[in-house]
């Protein structure tokens, strides 16, 4: 951990990067957001339901699509990212479709110092904790910022996922978090040949580290649902089988892809 400062700030400087490719990508379809359209999957739309009314906060928001998409649906939500540049993309974007999303920029760990409410729903999807190195850390601020009775839910990819190279050719990676996992970035999941080279720095955790993390911190789990797909094409070697469903050629429903968490806070 004592390199922990400039693993983030890689990281940072990473998705900065990033942010600029993908914001202009078919894969978000920032423009038929723009029209209305809705960039969230079934998988979270189903389980969390309802925001309507509801105080949400959105850890590790990207550019803040998601979190535009639930105020859209009705919610208060205030959305947290390491990358500035995403931020930046998330408050112009907010102002465009006239939305009253607030966005703000720091490490999810440091957002005590930069945020004081409590919420009704705390949310993160797709791509996340594997950026954090401690999930303990991770789910005491959830509980923190979680009001009595308060919903957490999380839909991510299995960490099965992350144990196999870019190619899903060969296990390559442990499936606990064993150590920091370095690997050099080239392109991005929406554009491969985009101009974006760049050490990363991730963290692989298993079902048990993050059940376990979240059920310390007082929070009950409601349910865990594993899906044997992936709602985005964002892997080496996908085929869509039905309509926004991915499978691994070769693995075709034989990989856990995506996991759903829902949790109440005592």
């Amino acid at each position: 951990m004592d390199n922990i400062k400039e693993y983030f700030e890689a990281n940072k400087n990473l998705w900065n990067q990033r942010t600029a490719v993908h914001k202009n990508s078919s894969f978000y379809n920032l423009e038929g957001f723009k029209k209305g359209e809705t960039v969230l999957t079934p998988i979270e739309l189903n389980e969390l339901g309802n925001v309507s009314g509801k105080k949400m906060l959105h850890l590790q928001c990207h550019f803040g699509m998601d979190s535009l998409n639930w105020a859209r649906m009705g919610a208060e939500v205030t959305g947290v990212d390491l990358s500035d540049e995403a931020i930046k993309e998330a408050i112009q974007l907010n102002d465009e479709v006239g939305l009253n999303a607030k966005f703000i920029c720091c490490n999810v760990y440091d957002l005590k110092e930069n945020l004081d409410e409590k919420f009704d729903i705390v949310f993160t999807s797709y791509g996340t904790i594997g950026w954090l190195p401690d999930l303990n850390k991770w789910a005491e601020l959830i509980s923190f910022y979680l009001k009595p009775g308060g919903i957490f839910y999380m839909a991510d990819f299995h960490p099965v996922v992350w144990m196999f190279d870019d190619e899903f050719k060969q296990v390559k990676y442990h499936y606990e978090n064993k150590e920091v996992i370095i690997t050099e970035s080239q392109g991005t999941y929406t554009d491969r040949y985009a101009a974006i080279k760049s050490k990363e720095y991730g963290w692989n955790h298993s079902i048990s580290e993050i059940l376990n993390a979240l059920i310390s911190h007082g929070l009950q789990i409601k349910h865990f649902n594993e899906f044997m797909y992936s709602p985005y094409p964002c892997f080496s070697n996908t085929v869509e089988f039905e309509k926004g469903k991915w499978h691994i050629h070769g693995m075709e429903g034989k990989l856990p892809m995506v996991y759903s968490i829902r949790a109440q806070k005592q």
